[in-house]
């Protein structure tokens, strides 16, 4: 084959036709076709079969009459006979060809060690993939079939209930039958006897003579008598009562609710872990390390039930699991509390790969031999009232993971007041906070969600009160999200797994629950000026409207992308969210107007409804931009109609006018939010936001 090059070549005497042809590839392409395919284990032994072969078979001129090429002619890149040096490469640069194929040879097997040294990578690599898509192909299957065998046993149980109200009703039908039956009879009988005396009396008056009537009239007026005296069941011995009540509302809306599909999009090697946990701890105490799980683009997953695993070996080799906390919304907590110093390695996996930067070294010492700065201790000092939490001012800190870094314009000049709460279970502490809500007296009251408790505060971060026990039954918290206090003080809690509403006094005592049996999932919650409880229904998308005492008022709103509709997702993008897996509606305020103002997530807007559930509009887009939302979460109306909104996916206030305009946002860049939910106004103007993320409450100034 001739040779294609960018440089020039020279052409032969005999012109074009006398090009030389490249010995090398052809002699290689023959040994790959009678070589087996190469697994390349030792740099390939096919390069030493194509030299052999090149050995055995000497190159030949094809310009002066196959005379053997011995040398190279590195301008051209081709080889030659002694007579082209002394002819048309005359002033090119020669060497004998044994040196340049030796030279060649050696960079080849360079260059084919170093792609070779890659097939381990990628046969692991597609073994690896190969047995996740088995996993997943195995996992399909399997759920098919617990789908398969759940329907057809509850098939198996309808099918025997149905027979079972079949059988009751037969029974219950006989039963009466056989009584009016028995009824009937004696009343025929009775029937019968007395027409029977009728025509035998009438007979004997008409036919008969004067000594026939005589004769026989001692014994008619006795059987008349007695047909007169005798009583008859003429009154009813049964009823007619035989109705089938088929409740199938509540079944049907199990059933379209029965099964949910988990699954995530994140994988290990995009995630990332942070925190000091992954370099230090303290002996003895509880250390955090958070986890941020990103699918294969690095785009964040916003949703839980990703498969975690937490490992850490000591220097022993002794191995434990750390405890792995969903905070459902695409991060976790990795919690451990080590009991000796030393060098440890934390392996952090997901779905059984190491996640980016895994397994992290950390060293464990005693707590007496970490210093501490004047600032340290400035920080951690607790408040008076003994509650354990820390109060600290604002103070400079990285981005939350949600922001944007843009510079944003026209912020409101405010800055944060105080923070109260870490992650943990004792009083001023928290684990996923939602619902946060302020009373005229001067109390913050805030809905711990993941705790099944509520824990109520001062305006200027006291800790007040904590009242809740988890469970099932009236008065106790399975999962609370809104909160709300009414103007006499009660303190209204929206329960989303227990799906009903209830009402503790001020000091928490349980008074009452409302909705239970036509809730599904209430998240947000408050209380209109007629002292009707407003309960959005996050899984249902639609928005109750109850008396105090739980008589249902109204209710509007459905699944849809209308402007009368929240929007929620199909079957299939269920699974993108687990936390509140529908994204609908999720918290509600109340303006000066009695209107109802209920933020949409998944449409990215805040919708505004008359008392009665009229729609009246909506304001907000998806985006980053000043009136733009990424899942709005919080909401709050001022004195004077001006509406505040937490912006959870962009980790931020925003603060409207009456009509939907956007005016500014509240400077929270000091320390940075970390998807915040519910949001209120204290009885002394300041804006108190839950940091779900970051495990605390904060209170910011707002300027009205």
């Amino acid at each position: 084959m001739p040779c294609v090059a960018d440089k020039t070549s020279i052409l032969p005497e005999k012109g074009v036709a006398a090009l030389q042809n490249n010995f090398f590839i052809t002699n290689l392409m023959e040994v790959l076709q009678r070589e087996p395919e190469c697994s390349c284990p030792e740099s390939c032994s096919v390069l030493g079969s194509v030299s052999a072969a090149v050995a055995a078979k000497p190159l030949c001129c094809p310009n002066h009459d196959g005379k053997v090429m011995e040398f190279y002619c590195e301008s051209c890149e081709t080889a030659m006979c002694l007579e082209c040096t002394e002819g048309e490469h005359r002033e090119h640069m020669t060497v004998p060809l044994r040196d340049v194929v030796e030279q060649h040879k050696a960079a080849l097997k360079n260059q084919l060690d170093a792609i070779c040294s890659r097939l381990p990578q990628l046969t692991a690599a597609i073994e690896l993939v190969n047995k996740i898509s088995k996993q997943l192909a195995e996992r399909k299957n399997e759920a098919v079939m617990e789908i398969n065998s759940t329907f057809e046993e509850l098939e198996r149980v309808l099918h025997d209930r149905k027979n079972t109200l079949i059988n009751d009703l037969e029974n219950i039908f006989s039963a009466k039958q056989k009584v009016l039956h028995t009824q009937l009879t004696s009343l025929l009988q009775g029937q019968e006897n007395i027409q029977s005396s009728c025509r035998f009396t009438e007979q004997a008056l008409s036919h008969g003579s004067a000594t026939e009537v005589l004769l026989v009239r001692k014994q008619m007026s006795e059987r008349v008598n007695a047909l007169a005296r005798q009583d008859f069941p003429e009154r009813p011995h049964e009823n007619d009562h035989l109705d089938c009540l088929l409740e199938t509302e509540g079944l049907r809306r199990s059933i379209q609710n029965l099964g949910v599909l988990l699954t995530t999009s994140s994988v290990g090697h995009t995630s990332v872990a942070t925190g000091d946990g992954l370099r230090h701890a303290l002996v003895g105490h509880q250390t955090t390390v958070t986890i941020t799980t990103k699918d294969k683009d690095g785009e964040l997953v916003k949703m839980g039930n990703a498969i975690i695993r937490a490992e850490i070996t000591g220097p022993n080799g002794f191995y434990t699991e750390a405890e792995v906390v969903d905070n459902k919304n695409g991060t976790y907590e990795i919690v451990y509390t080590l009991k000796s110093e030393g060098e440890f390695t934390l392996s952090l996996l997901l779905y059984d790969q190491p996640i980016r930067g895994s397994p992290f070294r950390l060293r464990c010492v005693k707590a007496s031999e970490v210093p501490q700065s004047p600032d340290d201790v400035k920080r951690r000092v607790k408040s008076p009232s003994g509650g354990g939490h820390v109060r600290q001012k604002a103070v400079r800190r990285p981005s939350s993971m949600y922001s944007s870094g843009k510079k944003k314009e026209n912020p409101i000049e405010d800055e944060m007041i105080y923070r109260v709460g870490t992650r943990g279970r004792e009083k001023g502490e928290f684990t996923n906070l939602q619902g946060i809500s302020a009373s005229g007296n001067g109390r913050i009251v805030v809905a711990d969600s993941n705790n099944q408790c509520i824990q109520v505060f001062s305006n200027d971060g006291q800790f007040k009160l904590r009242f809740g026990v988890r469970g099932r039954s009236p008065g106790q918290l399975q999962r609370p999200t809104g909160i709300t206090v009414d103007m006499n003080g009660d303190i209204i809690v929206a329960d989303y797994d227990n799906k009903w509403v209830s009402i503790f006094t001020s000091d928490g005592k349980f008074k009452n629950k409302i909705g239970a049996g036509r809730l599904m999932g209430p998240k947000g919650v408050a209380v209109d000026r007629n002292g009707h409880i407003i309960a959005v229904d996050n899984k249902a998308c639609c928005v109750f409207i109850f008396q105090s005492n739980g008589k249902l008022v109204t209710k509007f709103g459905a699944r849809g992308t209308s402007d009368r509709q929240f929007a929620g997702r199909d079957l299939k993008e269920t699974q993108q969210c687990q936390e509140f897996p529908l994204n609908c509606p999720h918290f509600v305020a109340v303006n000066n107007k009695n209107e109802i103002v209920v933020t949409d997530f998944h449409n990215h807007s805040v919708k505004v409804y008359s008392a009665d559930g009229e729609f009246l509009f909506k304001f907000g887009s998806h985006g980053e931009g000043n009136g733009q939302f990424n899942a709005p979460t919080g909401v709050a109306v001022d004195a004077n109609g001006n509406i505040i909104v937490a912006d959870w996916g962009n980790s931020r206030i925003q603060v409207f006018d009456s009509a939907g305009s956007f005016l500014s946002y509240i400077n929270t860049t000091a320390d940075p939010l970390y998807g915040p939910q519910g949001l209120a106004l204290t009885s002394d103007g300041h804006v108190v936001v839950a940091d779900s993320g970051n495990h605390c409450f904060k209170v910011y100034r707002y300027l009205q």
